[in-house]
């Protein structure tokens, strides 16, 4: 892996958890909703976000996994555990469907 590949892939990482911690956020704030018995629409609209935030997320890290598999450079150093064939990672995406 080029020290650019590891810049942009810590970058990546980091929009990822950035993303995770706005659902995490969004989860806790429909939680209150919830206990403080917010109108139904409500609740619904903070679920929604919640759920959208979290497909984003996944979505990102296939991605991410995606760009990583396909480069022919990042499987010099790799070992064998974290080589993904295309059959997982066509599994992983489906997962997100």
């Amino acid at each position: 892996m080029t020290t650019q590949q590891a810049i942009d892939a810590a970058a990546a990482q980091k929009k990822i958890v950035n993303r995770l911690k706005r659902a995490q956020g969004q989860l806790g704030a429909l939680i209150v909703a919830m206990e403080d018995g917010a109108p139904c629409k409500d609740v619904v609209t903070q679920l929604a976000a919640v759920s959208s935030a979290l497909d984003r997320a996944g979505f990102a890290i296939v991605s991410s996994a995606l760009r990583e598999c396909l480069n022919p450079e990042s499987h010099d150093d790799a070992d064998d555990e974290t080589k993904m064939t295309p059959e997982e990672l066509e599994k992983l995406f489906l997962m997100l469907a």
